[in-house]
This record gives structure tokens, C-alpha cells and sequence, in this order.
């Protein structure tokens, strides 16, 4: 067993121990593999080892790697910040969108998003925490961000996302995911339906996964630290 198939497995034991731990059927829960500066020959051994979802967050990189990897039936995510001169590859490589913020990034995914594609599965990432440094929408500017997504063609919403501040501490790690999964709440209680909850990575998956994430982005503890820049 490669040492990234061996990863992966215990990435999949956690999440199912937390999934127990929260009552939660583990099926509920997609890992989302994080392969962002890994190679293509990371992201095929993982794709040997069961994984089929794989997460980018720099566009040339990526579109690198779609590209190298055609062969593979694989589902793309990206979840990194979106500039807009990078909105047309964005939507004709990826079939998720975790880290739309912008009403102006959103006219352009759905602009680019081919008609041959189904629609760009879009998650609207909120800054939970408040850090200006932050990519997200501010909690309060929310809903009319999710009123112009439903809008548009092309582009299905289907939830939130959310990066919050770092924290070891269990009970904090667990109050920001509160917060996302009680905006998530009044918005479907505003009629929105949405379904996804983009939170939680390798060091906290598991409070994401007893608040209700149902897709946690892991990275590291699957292809191993990154270096430094």
C-alpha cells in the first residue's frame, strides 16, 4: 500500500468514528481531497485508492492537471480565491465552485460555464470568523449574494463554505461551524433548499463533521504537509 493509499484510509477511519460520534450515517459525508501543489502522480495514486474528488486552488496549476489526468473519471473542485480573469477556465474545468463571494465572479462563472456541461455546482464561501484578511461574503450580505446565484443559468447553489480562523481548541473549532450551519439554516428557512456544507480540513474535520459538514477538505494529512514558500 503507497503511503498516500495508506492516508487515505485513515482519513476515511476518522471520518467514520466522527460521523458515529455525531449519529450521522457516514455516506453523508464527502471527502473532498485536497491536491492542490501535489502532482498529477499524487492525485493518480489517491484516484487508485478509492478517491474520486479532488480540490485546486490555483487555475494554471489545474487545468495542468485536468488535463494530464482526462483519462480518469474524476470530479474537480476549486476552492480557492477567484479572480476575474480566471473565470472562464474555472468554469469549463471544474464541476464545483466552493469560494464564490462575489455577484461579479458569479455573472462570469455563469457566462463561461459551458452549455454542454451540467451546471457548475456552486458553494457561497461566508467569512465566518470576520478576518479582513479573509476571502468570504460577511454574513450579513449573504442573502442577496444567494438571491443573484439562484438567478443565474448555468450555476445550481447548493450551499455554503466556509475557512475559519485556526484555532486547537475544540470548542472554538465547533462554534464557527455553528455559525455556518445556522446560516445555512435561516436561508433554507428563506426558501432557499440548499444541502452543502463545505467545512472542516485535516485538523478539524471532526468538529466540522459533528456540526454537519458534508463535505470536509483535507490536504495534508492525505499528500502530506506542503513545503514552505
Amino acid at each position: 500500500m503507497t503511503t498516500i493509499a495508506s492516508a487515505l484510509q485513515a482519513v476515511r477511519s476518522r471520518i467514520a468514528l466522527a460521523a458515529t460520534a455525531a449519529g450521522r450515517p457516514v455516506a453523508s459525508i464527502q471527502l473532498l481531497a485536497v491536491s492542490k501543489t501535489f502532482p498529477a502522480d499524487a492525485v493518480r495514486q489517491a484516484y487508485t485508492a478509492g478517491q474520486r474528488a479532488f480540490g485546486e486552488s490555483y487555475v494554471q496549476e489545474a487545468v495542468g492537471k485536468v488535463e494530464v489526468l482526462n483519462d480518469l473519471p474524476l470530479r474537480w473542485h476549486f476552492i480557492g480565491p477567484i479572480q476575474s480573469n480566471k473565470t472562464r477556465p474555472i468554469a469549463e474545468n471544474f464541476a464545483w465552485v466552493h469560494s464564490l463571494d462575489r455577484a461579479r465572479i458569479a455573472d462570469r462563472l455563469s457566462a463561461g460555464r459551458p452549455s454542454n456541461l451540467p451546471d457548475l455546482q456552486v458553494c457561497l464561501q461566508v467569512n465566518v470568523s470576520g478576518e479582513s484578511s479573509k476571502s468570504g461574503v460577511a454574513p450579513e450580505d449573504l442573502p442577496a449574494l444567494a438571491r443573484h446565484v439562484r438567478t443565474l443559468p448555468r450555476l445550481k447553489l447548493r450551499g455554503l463554505m466556509a475557512i475559519p480562523e485556526p484555532t486547537d481548541d475544540p470548542v472554538k473549532q465547533r462554534l464557527a461551524f455553528v455559525h455556518l450551519r445556522q446560516i445555512l439554516e435561516q436561508l433554507n428557512a428563506a426558501g432557499f433548499h440548499l444541502d452543502t456544507l463545505s467545512m472542516g480540513m485535516s485538523d478539524d474535520f471532526e468538529a466540522a463533521i459533528a456540526e454537519g459538514a458534508t463535505i470536509v477538505r483535507v490536504g495534508s494529512a492525505i499528500f502530506g504537509e506542503r513545503e514552505k514558500a
